[in-house]
């Protein structure tokens, strides 16, 4: 069904963004008692079997928002040297779609990964070297610099926190999901534009 593509923002008990999990995920979590609280909007109501010796149905109840118990082992968001995994869906998200050389918006099929400093003159595949370019953009720059190429770069990259990684993972993320995010975002972020 369509309603169960919603994700819930799974976070650790301080509320600390974690990852995006599916409605059977946060089901376990909350059977196995992990869920300390969660808020947000109601998504699902699940209904399981009924219980021979009281005749009661089971019921779960989940929220858009849940918050487990253990803090999670990795450090996001304490570690200041994180540096997310680069994928072209995030990048192209993080960008808005947009190609940085041309400012015009484009559907993902059309975009690619334009390193600002090309591999071949030593740049390296990073967020901070990275941007996204409509295909034409890109295959005018070629292997120069923007500078030798004369096209003007719109936008500065930069390396995305946990918070705004996480974000950057969502599929169909939620008014309620967007504010708890943005609240953990730097208050420099470039995301805090993109997203208005």
């Amino acid at each position: 069904m369509e309603i169960y593509r919603l994700q819930v923002l799974r976070t650790d008990a301080s509320g600390m963004p974690l990852e995006w999990i599916g409605y059977q995920e946060a089901a376990k979590l909350y059977h196995l008692g992990e869920v300390a609280y969660s808020c947000g909007t109601h998504l699902y109501t699940l209904h399981g079997g009924i219980n021979a010796k009281t005749g009661c149905r089971s019921l779960i109840e989940v929220n858009s928002i849940i918050a487990t118990q253990h803090h999670h082992n990795k450090g996001y968001g304490v570690d200041p040297n994180y540096v997310p995994p680069l994928s072209n869906p995030a990048l192209f998200r993080r960008d808005n779609n947009i190609c940085l050389y041309c400012g015009q918006r484009f559907h993902h099929t059309e975009l690619s990964r334009d390193h600002i400093t090309p591999i071949s003159r030593g740049g390296i595949d990073a967020w901070s070297n990275v941007v996204t370019a409509c295909k034409r953009c890109n295959n005018h720059k070629a292997g120069r610099t923007p500078e030798q190429a004369g096209m003007q770069l719109l936008a500065i990259p930069f390396v995305p926190t946990h918070a705004e990684y996480v974000y950057l993972q969502g599929r169909r993320v939620l008014s309620d999901q967007m504010e708890f995010l943005k609240a953990h975002f730097p208050r420099k972020s470039p995301l805090h534009q993109r997203l208005c």
